[in-house]
C-alpha cells in the first residue's frame, strides 16, 4: 500500500513539476516555415508570443514543450515572417488613387494633387483616408509604415486604433496646407504632436519637411534644430527626380541634393530620406558615413518615370535601404509590399544587366529589417527573435500560384503577393485572421472613399 502511496505521489509530483515547466502564452503560431530574417530558415517551425512580444522561435515541438498558447493559429503549408515595414507613404492619398496617372512628378503635383488636396483634405478625409489604407496593409502583411501628410495626429490616432505600428511625420512646407497656413503654425504643430504621442508603443511622431525644393535653408536649419531637440526622426524626399537635382545645382553652386543637404548639417542617423533616385557616388559615401536610411520606391519611381536608385551601390557601401511604396495616388497606386519588393529585384536585375543583382531574400530583408534599420528601429521589429515585438504574418503558400515551393523566399517574392496573406499580427493583436480584417470597418472604408470619388472629381471642375 505504502509502494502504491509512493508511486502515485511521484506521478503527481512529475505533473506538477511538468505543467510548471510549461509556460502558458497568449499565442502560438505554429507549423509553418519561419523566415526569421535574422538567421536560417526553421522548417515546421513556431513562434510563441506574450503581451506584445515574441518570447521564442524554435521549431513546432520544441515551442510546443516549453509552451501552451492561450490561443493558436496553424500555418502548415505557409510562411511566417515579420511584418513588412513600408518605410515610406502618404496614406491618406488612397482617396486619390488613380486621380491623376500616367504624368511626370511635377506635373502630377503642381496641376492635380496639389489642387485636389487644397480642395479637399481635413480632418474626416484624412481619418477616412487612413481607415481605408490601414485596411489594405493589415490584408497584405504590413505592420509598420512611414507616414508624410497632413492631420498627421489623426493619422496617428487611426493607425493605432487599427493595431499598426506607425513613423508619422507631419508635413512642414514653404506654402499654405491643409492643416497649417504658415511655418509657424506648423512648428507649432510639430512641437504639440511630437509631445502628445511621445512614448507610445505603436506611434511615433516625427518632422517631415517635404523636400529641399520646397523648404528653405533657413527652415530645413530650423528643422534640423527642432528635431534634435526633440529627439525626433525627419522624414524627407531627397534627389527624386533628375529636375530637382538640376533645381538645387542650380540654386546652390553646383551642389546635389543632398550635398546641399549635408552642407547645411541637416543629414544624420535620425534622417529618413525617400527615393535617393540621383544620388552620386559621393553622395552614397555621405549618407553610409550620415547613417541617412534610404526607403527605396521602385512602383514609384517607375510610375513617374523618375529613374532608377543605385541600391545595389547603396547597400554595398553600407547604407540601411528599406522598401515603400510611396503615396497611393498616381505614383503607384496600391500598398502592396509583396508586389513592391518583386519590382525592387527585377528593376536592379534588368538595369545592371544581372540577374543576381537583388535575389529575392535581399528584397525580403529590405521589406523587413532592411525597413526597421532605416527607421532605427532594428532592436525592436524586423526579424522573429526573444524579446522583439510580436509584428509577424502569415503567408499562405499551398496557393496554386505558388505550388510548387522549391525555395521559400522566391515563392513569396515572385509567385505570391499581397492577397497571399492570411494572418497579419502586430504588437502581438491579431489584426487579421483566414483574412478577415478584424480591427478596420472594411465596408465603411470603402463605402466612404466611393463618396470622396464623387466630392474631388467636382471640386477639380
Amino acid at each position: 500500500m505504502l509502494r502504491r502511496l509512493s508511486f502515485a505521489c511521484l506521478l503527481l509530483l512529475t505533473a506538477i513539476s511538468t505543467a510548471a515547466a510549461v509556460r502558458k502564452v497568449d499565442l502560438i503560431v505554429t507549423g509553418g516555415t519561419v523566415i526569421t530574417m535574422a538567421g536560417p530558415n526553421i522548417d515546421n517551425g513556431a513562434v510563441a508570443i506574450d503581451k506584445g512580444d515574441i518570447v521564442a522561435v524554435g521549431t513546432s515541438s520544441d515551442i510546443a514543450k516549453r509552451f501552451a498558447g492561450t490561443d493558436t493559429i496553424h500555418a502548415r503549408g505557409s510562411a511566417i515572417l515579420p511584418g513588412f515595414v513600408n518605410a515610406h507613404t502618404h496614406v491618406p492619398m488612397t482617396l486619390f488613387r488613380g486621380i491623376a496617372d500616367d504624368r511626370d512628378l511635377m506635373d502630377w503635383l503642381q496641376h492635380f494633387i496639389f489642387p485636389a488636396e487644397a480642395k479637399n483634405v481635413d480632418r474626416d478625409f484624412v481619418r477616412w483616408g487612413t481607415r481605408l489604407a490601414a485596411a489594405e496593409m493589415i490584408a497584405s502583411g504590413t505592420t509598420t509604415f512611414t507616414d508624410m501628410y497632413y492631420f498627421e495626429s489623426d493619422i496617428a490616432a487611426e493607425a493605432k486604433k487599427a493595431g499598426l505600428r506607425a513613423v508619422v511625420g507631419e508635413t512642414m512646407i514653404d506654402f499654405p496646407v491643409a492643416d497649417n497656413k504658415t511655418w509657424d503654425a506648423a512648428v507649432a504643430y510639430v512641437r504639440e504632436f511630437v509631445t502628445h504621442w511621445r512614448g507610445d508603443r505603436l506611434i511615433t511622431a516625427a518632422l517631415a519637411p517635404h523636400s529641399p525644393y520646397t523648404v528653405s535653408r533657413a527652415h530645413l536649419e530650423q528643422v534640423r534644430a527642432l528635431a534634435t531637440e526633440l529627439h525626433a526622426p525627419i522624414l524627407i524626399h531627397v534627389a527624386e527626380t533628375k529636375n530637382e537635382a538640376a533645381q538645387i545645382k542650380d540654386n546652390t553652386s553646383g551642389l546635389s541634393p543632398a550635398a546641399y543637404l549635408d552642407s547645411i548639417g541637416f543629414l544624420g542617423h535620425d534622417v529618413i530620406a525617400a527615393h535617393g533616385v540621383w544620388l552620386t557616388p559621393e553622395d552614397i559615401q555621405t549618407f553610409a558615413k550620415k547613417r541617412v536610411g534610404v526607403a527605396h520606391c521602385p512602383e514609384s519611381n517607375m510610375m513617374l518615370a523618375s529613374g532608377v536608385a543605385h541600391v545595389v551601390d547603396m547597400r554595398k557601401a553600407g547604407v540601411s535601404v528599406g522598401l515603400g511604396t510611396d503615396g497611393p495616388a498616381g505614383s503607384n497606386n496600391n500598398l502592396d509590399m509583396v508586389e513592391e519588393a518583386a519590382s525592387a529585384a527585377r528593376l536592379q536585375k534588368i538595369t545592371l544587366g544581372d540577374p543576381k543583382a537583388l535575389s529575392a531574400r535581399d528584397v525580403l530583408e529590405m521589406a523587413t529589417i532592411g525597413g526597421a534599420k532605416v527607421l532605427g528601429m532594428e532592436d525592436r521589429i524586423g526579424t522573429l527573435e526573444a524579446g522583439k515585438r510580436a509584428d509577424v504574418i502569415v503567408i499562405d503558400l499551398q496557393q496554386p500560384k505558388t505550388q510548387p515551393v522549391y525555395a521559400v523566399e522566391s515563392a513569396i517574392v515572385y509567385a505570391a503577393s499581397g492577397n497571399s496573406v492570411v494572418t497579419t499580427i502586430c504588437d502581438g493583436k491579431v489584426l487579421m485572421r483566414n483574412r478577415k480584417v478584424l480591427t478596420v470597418d472594411v465596408a465603411a472604408a470603402v463605402a466612404k472613399a466611393k463618396e470622396y470619388r464623387d466630392r474631388v472629381v467636382r471640386s477639380l471642375k
